[in-house]
């Protein structure tokens, strides 16, 4: 029962990642390929991303009414793979603006009630949580891979159609997944979270973690562009993505041990300062093969460590009715807000590559920025995870 369970679990997030390792490095290709400026990709990245500041809440609030986050995930999946094919036939601004943004608005429905639902199955172990969360990073990586080979041999235009393959599997996976019971009180009896939104230590988290996403910006606008203007082979997108997402398995499979010894707030601070080194070596050094290496091995800390450290300071600060609507206000303010200032402040100072480094500086300036902030996080002795 419980490998079922894990079974289940992880294929929907290979599948739910997989999209990712397509999307990050590929889409700004597959726009630029359309013939859209690096103002224009700044632009459709931001409104893209901007579609999770409001999308979560919406439908977090409904998990929470209903306790239906199993039908919530189905419809979100479905709906985003059929949104997502009119990029078969779109090549104009606006339309595809509306076709990405709404394919996101549903897309979004389906992570946080996925990160509750798996929560709650295995008692909020982090140690089992990481072990199927690497299954995400694993569909990554393969995804990353292909994708980079398959654009290379054809075109960007293969893009939608690995999108679709993958957006289709996602939906299958989705139809295998079971939900536990949830009594009635636990669906109908909810309290309110603006306590612990307005609480100045949740401020102090929201306001690093916005800041770190700000500082994906160049990276995620950017990144198989920034390769090609250095001269780096097709495949190194793929391969350089890979080696940052291995770095991050690396840290899933050993979570739960450095979760032990180290507080939240440290773990946080550490991945903001190492975050912000990153970005100065791939703004400055990026022509270095060693030194890309090196930036996409603290992709370990930049995301796996960090992302695991939020999941958990937000299963700590939020009570349990309350968890759909505080994932959703943590992905729609700090991945909404965050990503779409990023996107558009990259899109900005990229100037088609001329301004690559200093838009690298400024993602450098957020990450130390965020770690200000994060020195401020309290701590109390339920922050190291057991």
């Amino acid at each position: 029962m419980k490998s079922a369970l894990f079974l289940r679990s992880s294929f929907s997030y290979f599948w739910y990642f997989g999209l990712l390792g397509l999307i990050i490095p590929f889409l700004p290709l597959f726009l630029d390929g359309k013939n859209f400026s690096s103002v224009e990709i700044g632009e459709i990245l931001a409104i893209f991303t901007a579609t999770k500041i409001i999308g979560p809440t919406l439908w977090a609030v409904l998990a929470d009414k209903t306790g239906q986050q199993l039908g919530i995930i189905r419809l979100g999946a479905f709906l985003a793979c059929a949104f997502f094919t009119f990029l078969f036939w779109l090549n104009d601004y606006w339309p595809v603006v509306f076709c990405l943004a709404t394919f996101s608005l549903f897309w979004t429905a389906i992570l946080p009630q996925l990160e509750v639902m798996t929560l709650n199955s295995i008692r909020r172990s982090a140690q089992i949580y990481a072990r199927i969360r690497l299954w995400g990073s694993i569909g990554f990586i393969f995804f990353a891979v292909v994708a980079g080979e398959v654009i290379e041999q054809f075109s960007s235009e293969a893009f939608t159609y690995i999108g679709f393959i993958i957006l289709f599997g996602l939906f299958l996976s989705t139809l295998l997944i079971k939900q536990s019971k949830i009594k009635q009180s636990q669906i109908t009896k909810t309290s309110s979270i603006k306590g612990k939104l307005f609480n100045i230590n949740f401020a102090v988290f929201f306001i690093a973690g916005l800041l770190l996403q700000l500082s994906f910006g160049p990276y995620y606008s950017f990144f198989a562009l920034y390769l090609r203007d250095l001269q780096y082979p097709g495949f190194a997108v793929g391969i350089l993505i890979s080696l940052g997402v291995i770095a991050e398995i690396t840290i899933f499979i050993y979570a739960g041990k450095i979760f032990k010894h180290f507080s939240v707030k440290n773990i946080l601070v550490f991945s903001l300062i190492t975050t912000s080194f990153r970005w100065f070596l791939m703004g400055h050094l990026g022509d270095s093969m060693l030194v890309m290496i090196l930036s996409q091995a603290i992709h370990a800390a930049s995301f796996g460590l960090y992302h695991s450290a939020s999941i958990q300071f937000l299963q700590r600060h939020f009570d349990p009715s309350q968890q759909n609507r505080g994932q959703a206000v943590y992905i729609g303010g700090v991945y909404g807000i965050g990503g779409a200032i990023g996107a558009y402040l990259a899109g900005v100072l990229w100037l088609n590559g001329a301004g690559s480094t200093t838009a690298f500086d400024m993602a450098m300036l957020a990450a130390f920025i965020g770690a200000v902030f994060a020195l401020f996080i309290k701590v109390n002795d339920r922050d190291k995870i057991t």
